[in-house]
């Protein structure tokens, strides 16, 4: 007689208390699943990813610290053989979506999803496979089906940017271009959004949801 599969180890990153205490409440009601730790920072999701033997680590993408979600799904990702990320998150915008699954991150989800579906996506990423919201899912279609006017991943950053009310110097300094990559960005945009200014840009990515306000 063999006994009962391991239970999917799980370390949960989020810098929200209640949040974390949620995810607890509904994770441990699985059998399959056991929860090795919780941390408020993306910093410590990294160094316990490292140092805890756990199957899935599910990851917030906004910190009050430094490091990002994505930033540190990328570092966790990067070692042989660790955990794989699933992205629990509010956010369904382009620019997090594709920070995240190019950092590595095996699935994205919303913090809306229903319990069996949050249960069913940290299955899916155990056993190595993409577990995307639905809105995710489409979002990413979308992208497949219009490339030409798609925003590139470093065409939403900067865009992120200028929502946030940076100037091109500063997006300049903070993405480590020069000024006059962050204009040639701009007048893709630009041409891509059908916009005539960084206002007008910003509105339009926003009402398609390509950037968060």
């Amino acid at each position: 007689m063999t006994g009962a599969p391991a239970p999917v180890r799980l370390l949960l990153a989020d810098d929200h208390p209640v949040v974390r205490a949620g995810l607890r409440a509904v994770l441990e009601t699985e059998d399959d699943f056991e929860i090795v730790a919780d941390v408020p920072t993306a910093e410590q999701a990294v160094d316990l990813a490292a140092r805890l033997a756990c199957d899935v680590v599910l990851m917030d993408l906004q910190f009050g610290g430094r490091m990002l979600g994505s930033q540190a799904t990328a570092a966790i990702t990067a070692r042989p053989g660790g955990p794989r990320v699933l992205v629990l998150t509010t956010y369904d915008t382009d620019v997090d979506i594709l920070a995240a699954i190019e950092a590595g991150a095996t699935g994205y989800l919303l913090k809306d999803a229903p319990p069996e579906e949050l249960a069913a996506a940290v299955r899916t990423a155990a056993a190595g496979k993409s577990a995307l919201a639905p809105t995710v899912a489409l979002r990413l279609m979308d992208r497949m089906r219009t490339p030409a006017t798609a925003l590139s991943r470093r065409e939403t950053e900067v865009l992120q940017l200028v929502a946030d009310g940076l100037s091109n110097a500063a997006i300049s300094k903070q993405l480590f271009l020069s000024q006059a990559t962050v204009k040639s960005h701009l007048v893709h945009i630009y041409a891509k959004l059908g916009a005539d200014s960084r206002t007008s840009a910003v509105a339009a990515a926003t009402a398609q949801g390509l950037i968060r306000r």
